[in-house]
């Protein structure tokens, strides 16, 4: 019995990571040595969990060749990514990267922390800040020595980009706080530095926290923004002087 809930749990991760886009229609999922390694099972339970999945209709094994994920499988993705807002997504990245920087804070390199250094230094001078700040949080991920982690983080970066209402949501509010954003990056990066897992787990989830916060400002001006137009358009419509006007 136990088993068989670990292969459907394994299954319904990899399910998950083939709705999230990572593994897009068409193309092969990892080697199943490497899907063992990645979620620290044995490949008899990777091989039911492939079995699973395809009876499920969302890969096909194609002998001698690999597991290739079908079409059924993208659409399913895109509806799922259609409705995740940025408020959903900010908070999945606080816990998951929370984490991710006390995992990191006790197996970070030096070529790590000074990589990660760069970046402070990209965002400080403003020259592709954007990129540097992607790098800094894949870094991170990458220190961790978890590649589930990796591979959630780095889907959580691809839903930020390519969605428009999220890729809209965050440059409303990143462009406003360069300052806050780069002095939050450096205060989890002291963390790291100093190998303090809770610190940096704190510093990170404070990051989130001003962001979060943010993403509600910009939420709730736009709300009393299409409030007084509404207001507007109904004071214009009955008011006298509208009415005096047209008789």
């Amino acid at each position: 019995m136990k088993s068989r809930r670990m292969f459907w749990q394994i299954a319904e991760k990899i399910e998950s990571l083939i709705k999230s886009g990572l593994y897009p229609p068409g193309s092969r999922l990892p080697p199943e040595r490497e899907l063992a390694e990645t979620f620290d099972v044995s490949r008899p339970t990777i091989r039911e969990a492939i079995i699973a999945l395809e009876v499920m209709q969302l890969v096909e094994v194609k002998t001698s060749s690999g597991v290739y994920v079908l079409e059924k499988a993208n659409e399913e993705a895109e509806k799922i990514a259609d409705k995740i807002s940025a408020f959903e997504l900010t908070q999945a990245r606080a816990l998951v990267e929370g984490e991710a920087a006390a995992l990191a804070a006790v197996s970070i390199t030096d070529s790590e922390l000074k990589a990660l250094q760069k970046t402070l230094d990209a965002m400080e001078s403003g020259i592709d800040a954007d990129n540097a700040d992607r790098d800094f949080h894949v870094i991170i991920s990458t220190a961790t020595r978890n590649k589930a982690i990796l591979l959630a983080v780095e889907q959580f970066w691809e839903l930020r980009d390519s969605q428009p209402k999220i890729k809209k949501s965050y440059n409303s509010v990143c462009s406003q706080s360069d300052q806050d954003r780069l002095e939050e990056h450096r205060a989890i990066f002291n963390a790291l530095k100093e190998k303090d897992s809770q610190a940096a787990r704190s510093a990170m989830h404070a990051h989130f926290n001003r962001l979060i916060n943010a993403l509600f400002a910009v939420s709730e001006a736009e709300a009393l923004e299409e409030v007084r137009k509404k207001t507007s358009q109904t004071r214009d419509l009955y008011s006298l002087s509208h009415i005096v006007s047209r008789s």
